[in-house]
């Protein structure tokens, strides 16, 4: 008998051990889809407006936001990256906006800065892809226009290498051609620039975006509204 019931115990701990095994994946599955759940929330909430600002204390606000929710994940590569991308845009929009080409460095340089220390935080925890070498692209750039009488033949060159980059990990990223078209459509035409050959790059950029599908919800998806803007300017 006493064999019997120590047979029987032991039958039970270990349907009791199973049971309370199955009830603490349960849980923790739960609370990891909870949390994935929220962050997919808190990303797409700033992602959707990134296409209709234009205001660097916006800019800010987001840059800011993102780099809330990379810290509090750790292991997501994209909330940094957008975080990236919208530091460069704070230092696009804190140019001086008369078409000046003088050191405006001190403006322009704290924010690529930032945004490449970013960028490469990204880079960690993903694999090179052809968003990446976007950012980086325009970190670059962002770097040459804070003094492009110095910069150009640095910076300008690693710009365009980072895009030629990212074409070659993704020739169908339609962000690859709004960058192109850009370069094309403010460089001076004595130094290569060309408002026809912008066009074409912009064109080309709204045909991928008709067929262009993202892997989810916040995976990079910006362009068009900027593609919309330049096409607009070149009728």
């Amino acid at each position: 008998m006493d064999y019997k019931k120590n047979l029987n115990i032991k039958s039970t701990c270990k349907a009791m051990k199973k049971i309370l095994l199955v009830m603490l994946v349960s849980f923790m599955t739960t609370a990891t889809l909870a949390q994935s759940e929220k962050y997919i929330k808190a990303m797409e909430a700033k992602i959707a407006m990134l296409d209709s600002n234009n205001s660097a204390n916006t800019w800010k606000d987001l840059a800011n936001s993102f780099e809330r929710i990379a810290e509090a994940e750790k292991t997501q590569w994209m909330p940094y990256y957008y975080a990236s991308f919208c530091n460069v845009m704070i230092g696009y929009s804190s140019m001086p906006q008369d078409g000046g080409m003088g050191d405006n460095s001190s403006i322009t340089d704290p924010y690529a800065d930032k945004a490449e220390s970013l960028l490469n935080k990204a880079m960690a925890l993903t694999v090179p892809n052809t968003e990446i070498y976007c950012i980086k692209k325009m970190v670059h750039s962002l770097k040459m226009m804070g003094n492009p009488m110095v910069r150009y033949m640095t910076e300008g060159t690693k710009a365009t290498e980072s895009l030629a980059k990212a074409k070659e990990l993704n020739a169908a990223n339609p962000r690859i051609y709004i960058l192109e078209g850009q370069d094309k459509f403010y460089t001076p035409e004595q130094f290569g620039g060309s408002k026809a050959e912008a066009k074409v790059m912009f064109e080309k950029a709204q045909s991928l975006f008709d067929t262009y599908k993202t892997e989810s919800n916040i995976a990079p998806n910006w362009g068009r509204s900027q593609v919309a803007y330049f096409l607009s300017q070149l009728k």
